[in-house]
């Protein structure tokens, strides 16, 4: 049942003692307030303390509880934050205007100073946040409103990479010896007035925000790892918003409650291009040829994912109108026509971490052998596969892997698996086409050119059929009936907003 403020105080305290699935969201704090409080039901606890240089920065940043200098729009653009503009002073230099009349949660104001010293905890953090890996940044108050920060080499997605919530702004309160301690000490509409270690966190909302008040009183989280006790929560009504509704657990739930979120994750198939049956571009191609994308996400996923035209999904709005240009077409007509194949023997890994992905296995292997392959699995867990996989030791390999890192951009991980460089070269890629591609791409500044570089590279990747684009995941978010306004982040960067609330309608 859905508990409101018309439920007695004394029954909701005895509901909750009843529930034993996912445990209690704070009832009698919504009955005390007598305003709507929102309960989200996590899919992960924190990992470090809610330290905001791990990536549980990235729970306060879908509390609304820490800020960043830059935000990003859907397109992964830079906008202003608690920066209200910035700069390139040269090269390597930028400046950042601090937003003034901005209060951290304990009352002290946010100053230029205040901006530099967090950053600087960041630099300075071991390890370092991983937006900040293969970088050297300098940080230094320039005025009372503005600071610069320099690189060490040209870096035209410096502000991109200020946005990301493992570089968010804290009072200097928060930076201990032993941690950091984000309650009480971030610029959001919602501040944390209490954690309870991994079991959940409670959050008021800030009256002295700068920005659009929150519209609800507060929020109540619960961590909860269990899909199966997720899903109860948001069909029970005992959670408003539920993360990650697991694609098997989906049918239980009124299909009104759930939204698909385009995630910026593909499901692909690595060839090894440099040993192999598939050193042969012609073989390649004839397990592209072979691939039936559709069926694998009809049968697999149960049609709640996106069949592959490429490496980026819809989580990028550009990619698929770039696609159309006459320039990509000609990049993919490059590819080498399918060879015929009869008896040729590879071997096919992946990991059992998803759940999906050795049911995947399996009907690759159908279609793969259908087509004249001889095809045997290898499948185990992640840690145990993984360095295999990197030393080149499958012909082919299915990987789950996220395409938009931090900084909103995916030449980072375009250039980590597709170069002769490239620190995740499952498919042992190395093309000097390819890599001038990316290396374009990465020095465009950012904007409509660099998205036409991006996708030229990948249709440049495409062509060497390096990679077999399967399939772009969505994520399955739960919202209960009188939810209103709760963000659909591909980024998972927002979940309760300033605007979220919950209408008795």
């Amino acid at each position: 049942m859905r508990l409101t403020r018309r439920t007695p105080a004394w029954l909701a305290l005895a509901i909750c003692s009843s529930l034993s699935l996912t445990g209690c969201f704070s009832a009698a704090a919504e009955q005390a307030s007598g305003e709507d409080r929102i309960s989200v039901a996590h899919m992960q606890p924190p990992r470090s303390g809610l330290s905001p240089l791990s990536d549980d920065a990235f729970k306060l940043s879908r509390w609304s509880a820490a800020e960043t200098l830059v935000t990003l729009d859907e397109d992964g653009t830079a906008q202003p934050g608690l920066a209200t503009g910035w700069e390139r002073i040269s090269d390597l230099v930028w400046e950042f205007s601090i937003r003034q009349e901005v209060t951290f949660h304990n009352g002290k104001p946010l100053t230029a100073q205040a901006a530099a010293h967090s950053l600087q905890q960041a630099i300075d953090s071991i390890p370092v946040p991983r937006i900040l890996n293969g970088t050297t940044l300098e940080v230094d108050v320039h005025s009372a409103e503005k600071i610069r920060v320099a690189t060490a080499d040209p870096d035209p997605l410096l502000p991109q990479r200020l946005s990301s919530p493992q570089l968010a702004i804290f009072d200097a309160a928060a930076y201990a010896a032993n941690g950091v301690d984000p309650a009480g000490t971030g610029t959001g509409p919602f501040r944390i007035v209490a954690v309870d270690g991994i079991s959940g966190a409670t959050l008021d909302r800030y009256d002295g925000y700068w920005g659009e008040p929150a519209a609800a009183a507060g929020i109540d989280v619960k961590f909860v790892p269990d899909g199966t006790a997720r899903a109860a929560a948001l069909r029970t009504g005992e959670a408003d918003i539920a993360e990650a509704i697991p694609a098997g657990q989906a049918a239980s739930v009124d299909q009104q409650l759930l939204t698909e979120v385009a995630m910026p994750r593909t499901n692909t198939l690595y060839l090894n291009t440099e040993s192999g049956p598939f050193a042969d571009p012609a073989v390649r191609a004839a397990a592209r040829a072979a691939v039936d994308r559709v069926a694998i996400v009809q049968s697999v996923y149960e049609s709640r994912a996106d069949v592959a035209e490429g490496l980026l999904g819809p989580a990028l709005p550009y990619a698929a109108k770039l696609r159309e240009s006459e320039e990509y077409r000609q990049l993919l007509e490059q590819r080498a026509e399918p060879a015929k194949v009869k008896d040729v023997k590879i071997s096919l890994g992946t990991f059992t971490d998803r759940a999906e992905l050795p049911e995947v296995a399996v009907i690759l292997e159908q279609q793969l052998e259908a087509a004249g392959f001889d095809v045997q699995q290898d499948v185990r867990e992640y840690q145990y596969i993984e360095a295999d996989a990197l030393d080149g030791a499958f012909d082919a390999f299915i990987l789950s892997r996220a395409t938009v890192l931090d900084s909103g951009d995916p030449v980072a991980y375009l250039a980590s698996d597709f170069t002769c460089t490239g620190g995740f070269s499952i498919a042992q890629l190395c093309d000097k086409s390819v890599d001038r591609s990316i290396d374009i791409a990465s020095q465009t500044e950012a904007g409509t050119e660099r998205q036409q570089r991006i996708m030229l590279a990948e249709a440049q990747i495409l062509g060497t059929d390096a990679a077999i684009p399967l399939l772009h995941e969505r994520v399955i978010q739960g919202e209960g009936s009188t939810v209103r306004n709760a963000a659909q982040d591909p980024r998972e960067r927002q979940l309760v907003t300033a605007k979220t609330q919950l209408d008795d309608k």
